[in-house]
């Protein structure tokens, strides 16, 4: 058994690279002061404190020319961002005259900019400033808050993770009796070992898929739109099975990540739209040789025949 000895004097490098082990969200913290001047800092310290009253927490580096407006403002926003937002993070992160140029927000309580499609925001009032070494520690009073559900950017180690599903099953309860899977009749029932089969398969893949930060319906549009198929809204409405409310909200947000484009009435992949579509029929890909690899390929193509039938019926 190793002990650790206590150290007073040490490499600050060393330090941040321990530090690195403890696995963060990103959030970009934002504020606008009296004279409307409106800034925002990448920050991974960003923590809760209480929830009588409703408080958080985050730091920001006393040489931060951003500090004055934060210390002026009577409100901050915290935009904790979502795996698709890289570039929003390193855009805060790097000095730039406006970091907000070109940059989809709206004002929030005190003018405190808000990002869409983030994965939550919370809106603060600024409660109190601590003295906390090389950084100021923000104390703030949540007052209004979002949560959009969607899968976080991770920083680890330096750089940027997501959020994959742990591999370790849940083990069954003492005394918990055994599943009733495939016993009685249900071993015989169609339709009861199609939709289990489905459960069991995307009990892994969904999770996957939203890391990309889209949402499932997104991740479906685009990958329905691969090699540039132009489609109208109708036939997406055909191909993706969804209502069209959420084709149009779909298509309003891949539009604005710039991974979609209107030709003429027909819905087309962009540039990045590709790429962005070739990553997930990556993962489509490692999950399916993942989940198929015990069958023959004459196995595979008797149950393919079986399922487009089916579709087709």
């Amino acid at each position: 058994m190793s002990v650790s000895t206590p150290v007073t004097d040490f490499d600050t490098r060393a330090f941040r690279r321990a530090l690195g082990n403890f696995a963060t969200g990103v959030t970009v913290v934002t504020a606008a002061g009296p004279s409307g001047r409106k800034v925002g800092v990448t920050a991974n310290s960003f923590n809760s404190v209480s929830l009588d009253p409703a408080l958080i927490l985050w730091s920001i580096d006393k040489r931060s020319t951003s500090h004055e407006v934060f210390e002026e403002a009577s409100h901050f926003a915290v935009n904790i961002l979502a795996a698709d937002q890289i570039d929003l993070s390193n855009t805060f992160a790097r000095p730039k005259d406006d970091r907000f140029a070109g940059i989809e927000h709206e004002a929030g309580i005190g003018g405190a900019p808000l990002f869409p499609d983030c994965s939550a925001r919370f809106q603060c009032q600024k409660f109190q400033q601590l003295d906390g070494g090389d950084h100021w520690i923000l104390v703030g009073k949540v007052v209004a808050f979002d949560d959009f559900g969607r899968s976080p950017l991770l920083y680890h180690q330096g750089a940027y993770s997501m959020v994959l599903p742990h591999t370790r099953m849940t083990p069954r309860a003492e005394g918990q009796a055994p599943s009733s899977h495939f016993q009685g009749r249900l071993q015989h029932n169609l339709y009861y070992l199609m939709t289990q089969a489905l459960r069991a398969y995307q009990a892994d893949y969904q999770p996957r898929q939203l890391c990309t930060g889209l949402r499932t319906s997104e991740a479906r549009m685009l990958m329905v739109l691969e090699n540039d198929a132009g489609l109208s809204l109708n036939q997406l409405q055909y191909e993706v099975a969804m209502p069209a409310r959420e084709i149009e909200e779909a298509v309003a947000n891949l539009t604005r990540k710039g991974l979609i484009a209107d030709d003429e009435g027909r819905v087309r992949l962009s540039t990045k739209g590709v790429d962005e579509t070739e990553a997930l029929w990556g993962i489509a890909k490692e999950q399916q040789d993942k989940v198929f690899a015990q069958f023959s390929q004459d196995q595979l193509d008797t149950f393919k025949t079986v399922l487009k039938a089916i579709i087709q019926m």
